[in-house]
């Protein structure tokens, strides 16, 4: 099945903070129940999207590294 995405984040090239702080800038503007797709390069992405995730309770529907060094991640607003 296919996800539908409603937006879209590039955060290439940002180190930690800055994936996470535009993530949760992005998501802000977002309706409940929509599917933000983030793509970044720092290698501390994942877990720190699974700590943000945990912590702001949105869900952490993906994270994965692509062979280029890119990691996606797809983030549904929950509230």
């Amino acid at each position: 099945m296919e996800t539908q995405i409603d937006k879209f984040l590039y955060c290439t090239g940002l180190l930690c903070p800055m994936p996470v702080v535009k993530t949760k800038k992005a998501i802000k503007d977002m309706a409940i129940n929509q599917i933000l797709e983030m793509i970044a390069t720092d290698p501390g992405a994942i877990p720190d999207m699974q700590a943000w995730a945990k912590q702001t309770q949105h869900e952490l529907l993906l994270a994965e590294k692509h062979d280029d060094g890119k990691f996606r991640f797809l983030i549904k607003k929950t509230h």
